[in-house]
């Protein structure tokens, strides 16, 4: 299923739906690295691609600390 995480990065709260949660989603099921976020939810609303360098850093941070990956069988 789904899976989404609750992290703090930057003294701030990240949420599922973030661009922090969505780098850790694309690097748990082995995706290249595309920095995005869903702001209305996973995969629901616009696709946003137009981020601050803020986001960006939040994605690739996602990214690199998402240390489980997806096992397909």
């Amino acid at each position: 299923g789904a899976r989404c995480k609750e992290a703090w990065v930057g003294g701030q709260r990240m949420t599922p739906k973030s661009p922090y949660d969505r780098g850790s989603a694309d690097a748990y099921y082995r995706r290249r690295p595309d920095p995005h976020w869903y702001p209305e939810g996973n995969v629901t609303g616009p696709r946003i691609t137009d981020m601050t360098d803020e986001q960006v850093a939040d994605y690739y941070r996602g990214y690199e600390e998402e240390d489980d990956r997806k096992e397909w069988e």
